[in-house]
């Protein structure tokens, strides 16, 4: 055999054992799904579960909680097929916090997925101010997808509301407030979109501070139980004296508030008020009658101080102005502002102004 024929040969080994390498590299096997995902299975730290052709693990106690769109779940790649790399042609720069993007401005997060600017921001965290981001699928090889709308079109995204609320108590769920938004339409969806912002935001900011974080469900102070009974009142206290202590987000108390409450949305809370403490969806629409339609102390209910212009130092009054406001709790007071900038900031609008009351 002539030095060329070798040489042709030898290369064509060289090449055969190279696309040999390739076809290895492009056709690893994925992982064998976990059995699907479930919203009404309740998971512990450490379950796995599939979705969307991906194995997920539960990083905490979670239910109803959608692996890909909440952060309790952490992604453990790919199931049931085989995997392909991404393609390297998205050379898009990595997110750096602070710095101002302008709309569609596409750039590469923290855990390597990339995000696009829906509108201009200050470099707010893709992950956290989903109304500012969308995710951006092209570079991983599929379309360009956007945030799925929120239930009922809620300004406040499961992420966020997890990033606001990491501590609470698996009680409080995300599907039980949004459940409980169809009750009051006008909830967080009442003028601009800032005003929106703010009202979700001025909600949530008193029931942190009402719940320790959305952490309790009821009233701690169990000897305050017995007198929450106005045994004036024609309809008494057919649950017990000691049966209307707060309870839910805003720790709804006193027999006529139970009874006011259940009247308006049509729950029987008078005769059993534990539906509050038992049942999410009641819980938070006890919160949101409270909301939209009680003036409590102050003047006006927290939903038209919100959308009136009239600031989060009205809910304030209006929720335990008797107790906190004109100078007699002033630390209670900054606690409940606190909250409020803080979840302000984390959807991404300007908290305003007459924060104290």
């Amino acid at each position: 055999m002539s030095r060329i024929r070798v040489v042709a040969a030898i290369a064509t080994i060289v090449v055969g054992a190279a696309l040999t390498v390739a076809v290895a590299t492009t056709t690893a096997t994925a992982a064998t799904c976990a059995t699907a995902w479930s919203p009404s299975t309740a998971y512990t730290g450490g379950a796995t579960a599939s979705h969307n052709g991906h194995n997920w693990s539960a990083k905490w106690w979670t239910q109803n909680e959608t692996p890909g769109s909440a952060p309790v779940w952490a992604d453990q790649g790919a199931c049931g097929g085989s995997t392909t790399p991404p393609p390297t042609s998205c050379n898009h720069p990595a997110w750096v916090a602070g710095q101002f993007y302008a709309a569609g401005s596409i750039v590469r997060y923290t855990d390597g997925k990339y995000y696009v600017a829906e509108h201009d921001n200050p470099g707010y965290d893709p992950v956290i101010s989903t109304w500012y981001w969308d995710p951006y699928t092209k570079c991983d090889g599929g379309p360009t997808t956007t945030n799925p709308p929120q239930p009922g079109g809620f300004v406040v995204s499961e992420a966020v509301f997890q990033q606001m609320f990491p501590n609470r108590n698996p009680f409080y769920t995300y599907a039980g407030l949004t459940a409980a938004l169809r009750s009051y339409p006008a909830f967080a969806n009442t003028g601009s979109d800032t005003v929106k912002r703010q009202e979700a935001a001025a909600f949530l900011a008193n029931v942190n501070h009402e719940t320790g974080g959305l952490v309790h469900i009821v009233e701690q102070n169990q000897a305050n139980y017995p007198h929450y009974c106005d045994k004036s009142q024609p309809y008494g206290c057919p649950a017990g004296q000691a049966a209307y202590y707060g309870r839910g987000p805003i720790q709804l108390s006193w027999n006529f508030n139970y009874k006011a409450a259940g009247d308006a949305l049509g729950l029987p809370l008078l005769t059993n008020p534990y539906l509050v403490q038992n049942d999410p969806a009641v819980a938070w629409q006890t919160g949101l009658w409270y909301w939209n339609t009680q003036n409590g102390p102050g003047t006006m209910t927290p939903h038209n101080a919100m959308v009136n212009g009239h600031g989060f130092g009205q809910t304030i009054r209006s929720i335990n102005g008797a107790l906190e406001c004109d100078g007699r709790n002033p630390a209670q007071v900054q606690s409940r502002v606190n909250a409020y900038q803080r979840f302000a900031g984390l959807l991404g609008v300007s908290p305003g102004n007459n924060l104290t009351c």
